[in-house]
């Protein structure tokens, strides 16, 4: 996942063609996340989230809570925020991103 300075979600091992990493943040995670190769693992440490996953059927949304884990499926664009601050395990694989909503990109 990319959550801006590396030092404030730090990169613990790797972890396939990506890692584990931990990191607190605030707010929106910044920008809209792919995973062309496999699923994604979050753990909510602390606080919660709020992720959106695009579907064929639309847009997902699911809050998970401390201790609670999500998973992320292969090939979803997928954006996380948290309410109001959160702690966050992820084990990510190989990430694609997005500064604008996919929905207005067309895949070519």
């Amino acid at each position: 996942m990319t959550f801006g300075p590396a030092a404030a979600f730090p990169k613990l091992a790797a972890f396939g063609s990506g890692g584990v990493y931990v990191g607190r943040f605030a707010g929106d995670s910044s920008p809209w996340e792919f995973h062309p190769d496999a699923d994604e693992l979050l753990h909510v440490l602390d606080g919660e989230l709020e992720v959106k996953v695009l579907t064929a059927d639309g847009s997902k949304q699911v809050a998970v809570k401390a201790g609670c884990f999500f998973v992320v499926p292969e090939g979803h664009w997928h954006h996380v925020s948290a309410r109001p601050t959160a702690t966050l395990l992820a084990v990510s694989p190989r990430t694609e991103v997005s500064f604008e909503d996919p929905r207005s990109r067309r895949r070519e």
